[in-house]
C-alpha cells in the first residue's frame, strides 16, 4: 500500500515585487519510493517548488508535509527526513570532503562514530577516498558534485531531493552517479528530482510531473504520458506540451 512521502495542498507563493504568483491552489503528491522527476522551462516554477518543499523559502498559504511532518514551522526533526543536494555547491570549498561530512554531520545531529562510518563509507563509493583530505576547491567539477551529493545523503534521508546533481559533469561521473542514485532508491529512498538532462531524467524517473508557468500540465508515470501523448520520449513531450519558444527567465 502507497502512502505520501510529499505532499503539497493549496500551496500559493509569490515573490515579493512580483505582480503574479508563482503557484496559486497548487496540489501534488509523491509516493514513497519513487522516483519522481519535476520538470519544466526555465520560469516554470520548478526550483521554486522544490525550495518550498526543503524549507529554503516560506509560503503563506498551504500545506506541504513530508512524511506526515509539516515542513513549515521547520523543526530541526524535518531536517533529519530529508536530504538535498542544489545546483549551487553547498560546503566549504576551503576545507576537505572528510572535514565538510564532519561539519554537516554534526549539523545534522549524527554522532562522531556515525559521522566516522558514513564519510569513509560515502568517501569510497563516490570514487573520492584518495582526496578525502585534500581541499574541496582544488578539485574538479565533477569530484565536487560527487561531495555536494555525499553530504545530502550523509545521514541516511528518507526523502532526496536533487535540483540539477550532474550539470556540468562528463559522461562517466554522470552515469556513475544516477546508477548510485538508483541503488539508494531501491534501498528504500524516495527521490525528488529536477534537470535539464532530459535523457537522463528519463532514465531515471519512473513518474513526473510537467510544470509551466506555475502549472502542472502533466503527471503520472512516464511511460503512460508518452503512449497518451503518442511521443517516443521525454524530450518529445516536453516540447509538445510546453512549446518551441524562448524561456528567459529563470525560477
Amino acid at each position: 500500500m502507497s502512502y505520501a512521502a510529499v505532499s503539497i495542498h493549496d500551496l500559493a507563493f509569490q515573490y515579493p515585487g512580483q505582480a503574479a504568483p508563482v503557484f496559486q491552489q497548487l496540489h501534488l503528491q509523491v509516493n514513497a519510493g519513487e522516483r519522481f522527476g519535476l520538470f519544466g522551462p526555465n520560469g516554470a516554477g520548478k526550483t521554486t517548488l522544490m525550495n518550498c518543499m526543503t524549507g529554503l523559502l516560506s509560503f503563506k498559504k498551504g500545506e506541504i508535509s513530508l512524511l506526515g511532518n509539516k515542513i513549515l514551522p521547520h523543526h530541526k526533526a524535518v531536517n533529519k527526513i530529508f536530504g538535498f543536494v542544489p545546483q549551487d555547491f553547498s560546503f566549504y570549498q576551503e576545507l576537505s570532503p572528510m572535514e565538510n561530512l564532519e561539519f554537516f554531520g554534526a549539523w545534522y545531529g549524527l554522532n562522531k562514530q556515525q559521522i566516522k562510518q558514513r564519510s569513509i563509507e560515502l568517501l569510497e563509493v563516490l570514487g573520492l577516498a584518495a582526496v578525502g583530505k585534500k581541499q574541496v576547491q582544488k578539485f574538479s567539477g565533477g569530484m565536487k558534485r560527487r561531495v555536494n551529493l555525499a553530504i545530502g545523503v550523509l545521514h541516511q534521508p528518507q526523502i532526496l531531493f536533487l535540483d540539477e546533481p550532474t550539470v556540468g559533469v562528463d559522461v562517466q561521473t554522470r552515469h556513475a552517479m544516477i546508477e548510485y542514485l538508483k541503488a539508494l532508491n531501491k534501498k528504500g529512498t524516495t527521490l525528488i528530482y529536477t534537470s535539464h538532462q532530459l535523457s537522463e531524467a528519463e532514465d531515471l524517473c519512473d513518474t513526473m510531473a510537467l510544470f509551466d508557468e506555475g502549472r502542472i500540465i502533466a503527471h503520472g508515470a512516464l511511460p503512460q504520458l508518452l503512449s497518451t501523448n503518442k511521443e517516443e520520449n521525454l524530450e518529445g513531450l516536453f516540447i509538445k506540451l510546453t512549446g518551441k519558444a524562448y524561456r528567459d527567465s529563470n525560477l
